[in-house]
């Protein structure tokens, strides 16, 4: 039963930490999309990364995110 409370426990704190890490990307399109962890982009691409609770405003929409790492441009999802 002790055994049982521990993995309870570390479940939860990895649950909480994978959530934590998760954020809101967008181009300067006003292409937006959430990841489930923040990547690094290639240089010379124009990104803003926001926390998980960021909602964007007027003249942005959301997209959903293409398969692998990668980010929108013109509308095109761009893996890497």
């Amino acid at each position: 039963m002790k055994y049982l409370g521990t993995a309870i426990l570390a479940l939860s704190v990895f649950a909480f930490t994978s959530a934590a890490s998760a954020a809101v990307v967008c181009n300067g399109d006003g292409d937006c999309w959430r990841v489930k962890q923040k990547h690094e982009y290639p240089a010379g691409v124009n990104l803003r990364v926001y926390g998980d609770e960021w909602e964007p405003g007027d003249g942005y929409r959301w997209r959903e995110a293409g398969e692998g790492r990668g980010y929108y441009r013109g509308g095109v999802w761009i893996g890497f």
